[in-house]
């Protein structure tokens, strides 16, 4: 039975009673998330808008339209700071807290935006690009660790989803300004310029929200800790969640040392836990989903249509897929739970760059009429992408990890994204004259397989655990004792 809406009650769970925890169970913890989840997003809004931008970027400065390379660097420069800004962003959150990282990542991101609004030339334009990837980077790390520190281990993976959906939100919202602002004078200055709205709502709501409670009881103050927790749990279950975290807290006091990135990989258990996480974010990229989502007008251009303005519209309806995709995710990450939704989507994504790479072959050797391939392998990607490989490795990376090292690693993984990121945007066109777009994405379908072998070998089930379950469950695997027998079965089966 799902906790009913009463007179004053705020969604916790009722001590002594079998209440099922649900999405909209408590709406403290639904709005901590959509407010943290802007930083999604940001993040989202900043990949999408620069292609529409960039087409009147190169109208007013003809150094840009004369130059690819100045042209690459506009594009590659948010994700060069937001490489550096994911690096710094583990460590921001580890000493000052995810709350002031979040802030701090709102004034880099709207100062970004400024520079970019009133750039006087494309060198003033890569500085301000390279602004807004900092803050990028951070709220990166930032968001999904937030989320998940405040939300009950039992929608923990469909609250950090909400991130997911914030960026693939971002994305489409992207492509609507883009479209809005085409016949307004100063086109693209308001395209990015428009992005610093948001980080400006976040920051101002953000002063009103609370640090995460892990961080306040391990790091600041147990008193606050408590204060906020009182508000997501029932007293029953706060006596539980107080006494995981001293136990924690008590680990980490013995300890009694800075972590170390090197720590990362002396330690075993966290080393295996990285291993898996940071697997998962460059799998996310080397899977394709860019790349597939930068040959969508081709694709239509394949199946007979050569509108741009069609072209535009393709945009808008796979950046859409791609939105409602990951609203299944949310559903399905806390039911079906991490590993079997990761595995599910890796097939289907297979399939369909194996059908993209037949369309892209028959399309080269001659064949006519057969755009209408290429299009359902796209449809099909985003469709089994976007459920699966979007959200399971922000989620899993959110959780895998000890408070100690969550920071550290969370951003160190963060940073494996946005570089596995940039090598796939930088080398896919390459690839692709050498050996032909058809083998490019038959390259793609290797690389999930062996994503999908990575999956099933190295990532556990992590649904519905706690945090301190989730750290037995790397102990066991490291030592092969029996702290974690029982764990792994619970997140499979529960």
């Amino acid at each position: 039975m799902t906790i009913e809406s009463l007179p004053g009650s705020s969604g916790y769970i009722d001590a002594g009673i079998d209440k099922k925890i649900t999405y909209f169970s408590n709406t403290y913890v639904l709005g901590l998330t959509v407010v943290a989840g802007i930083g999604g997003l940001l993040f989202g809004y900043d990949t999408g808008v620069i292609s529409g931008a960039l087409l009147y970027i190169r109208d007013e400065f003809e150094a840009v339209d004369q130059s690819s390379l100045l042209q690459e660097t506009i594009v590659s420069m948010a994700l060069v700071g937001a490489m550096i800004g994911a690096a710094a962003g583990g460590w921001i959150n580890d000493a000052y807290g995810r709350k002031r990282a979040t802030l701090l990542a709102d004034v880099v991101f709207a100062l970004g935006s400024f520079v970019m609004a009133g750039a006087p030339d494309p060198y003033v334009l890569i500085l301000g690009r390279f602004l807004v990837g900092l803050g990028v980077g951070v709220a990166s790390v930032t968001a999904p660790m937030y989320i998940a520190e405040a939300a009950p281990s039992e929608i923990r993976g469909s609250l950090v989803s909400t991130n997911v959906l914030m960026i693939t939100g971002g994305q489409f919202l992207s492509y609507l300004v883009n479209l809005a602002f085409t016949q307004v004078r100063g086109t693209w200055r308001w395209m990015l310029g428009v992005a610093a709205v948001p980080a400006i709502i976040q920051f101002v709501l953000m002063l009103f929200l609370p640090e995460s409670p892990r961080w306040l009881y391990m790091k600041k103050s147990k008193s606050e800790a408590i204060v906020v927790m009182s508000k997501i749990y029932d007293p029953f279950r706060l006596e539980e969640e107080l006494d995981q975290l001293s136990t924690a807290l008590e680990e980490e006091k013995q300890r009694n040392n800075a972590i170390s990135y090197m720590d990362v990989f002396r330690v075993k258990e966290i080393r295996l836990a990285f291993f898996a996480g940071a697997g998962l974010q460059a799998f996310q990229q080397f899977t394709g989903i860019n790349t597939v989502m930068y040959y969508s007008p081709t694709i239509v251009q394949m199946a007979g249509f050569q509108s741009n303005q069609l072209a535009l519209l393709l945009s808008l309806i796979v950046a859409l897929m791609n939105a409602a995709g990951t609203v299944v995710g949310i559903h399905l990450i806390d039911h079906s739970g991490r590993r079997k939704l990761a595995l599910s989507s890796l097939s289907g994504i297979i399939f369909s760059l194996i059908l993209l790479s037949v369309a892209f072959f028959l399309s080269s050797s001659g064949y006519a009429n057969v755009g209408w391939i290429a299009v359902l392998g796209l449809t099909l990607y985003i469709a089994f992408f976007a459920p699966g490989m979007g959200p399971v490795p922000w989620t899993v990376n959110s959780e895998i990890y000890p408070e100690s090292y969550r920071g550290t690693c969370s951003g160190m993984s963060a940073t494996v994204n946005w570089i596995s990121n940039l090598i796939v945007a930088q080398s896919f066109l390459s690839v692709a004259d050498a050996v032909g777009t058809g083998s490019t994405f038959l390259i793609l379908a290797g690389i999930a397989v062996a994503a999908f072998v990575f999956v099933y070998v190295f990532v556990p089930e992590t649904k519905g655990l706690t945090f301190d379950e989730v750290e037995r469950i790397w102990k066991e695997r490291a030592w092969g004792s029996d702290l974690g027998s029982g764990l792994l079965e619970k997140g499979v089966d529960s």
